[in-house]
């Protein structure tokens, strides 16, 4: 389900790092485009560059060159304010550990990026109850994360990425720490909530399972993605 026009594109992105006088290249002129509605999964080893990716797509770190173009924006040429704000409005965080508040419910963790938009209390609290809906929860609204299990907290953090209706939703092992069993759970909710809404998602993941239900699989090797999605 894309268009013509990316919701995410990276162009000639690199980073590198320095260990004492050795300088990495973790990223080397990487190229990658996401239209909407995408599912996309991000291969590769250990160390090869998965999350420092995905926090340069999220504008959370800059990269040393290239550029991350978000709803056709060049990402590079914001300042801090204003890209934390484009990120909010366009851009959803699912991670493998959920980072809930736990001093907050779950309709207050999901109303909170509402909130920090700016949204009226009452709109962001109807919204978030409207999603928590969607994942299953809508009967957990008050309880905090210490009283919901593993996959319950995990579908919160879903919800939570999904509240302010991104383009785009950035995760980096969403099923990792759950069983067999919920991660199941989890990742047909992913796939039933993309078809819903048409939210892309790009998906680093080491589960062959995860990958193998996105849209293509792409590896990263060498600082480089290379498509090995490999369906007939």
């Amino acid at each position: 389900m894309t268009t013509d026009q990316p919701v995410l594109l990276c162009q000639d992105l690199s980073r590198h790092y320095s260990q004492g006088s050795a300088r990495i290249d973790v990223l080397n002129k990487l190229a990658l485009t996401v239209g909407r509605g995408e599912r996309v999964a991000i291969v590769g080893t250990s160390g090869s560059g998965k999350t420092t990716l995905l926090n340069l797509l999220g504008g959370l770190d800059d990269p040393d060159a290239g550029s991350v173009w978000v709803m056709d924006k060049d990402m590079a040429v914001m300042g801090e304010s204003e890209r934390a704000r484009w990120r909010n409005q366009h851009l959803g965080f699912v991670y493998q550990f959920h980072h809930l508040l736990g001093e907050f419910s779950a309709l207050e963790n999901v109303a909170m990026p509402l909130l920090i938009g700016k949204r009226p209390v009452a709109e962001a609290r109807q919204r978030a109850t409207d999603v928590l809906a969607k994942v299953g929860l809508e009967h957990r609204l008050q309880h905090k994360p210490s009283e919901l299990s593993g996959g319950e907290r995990q579908r919160v953090a879903i919800a939570r990425a999904l509240v302010a209706n991104p383009a785009c939703v950035l995760m980096d092992e969403p099923t990792g720490n759950l069983d067999p069993q919920t991660a199941e759970t989890i990742l047909q909710l992913l796939l039933s909530l993309n078809r819903d809404i048409g939210t892309s998602f790009v998906v680093v993941t080491h589960d062959p399972d995860v990958a193998g239900r996105m849209d293509r699989t792409l590896s990263l090797t060498g600082g480089r993605l290379t498509d090995v999605t490999g369906r007939e």
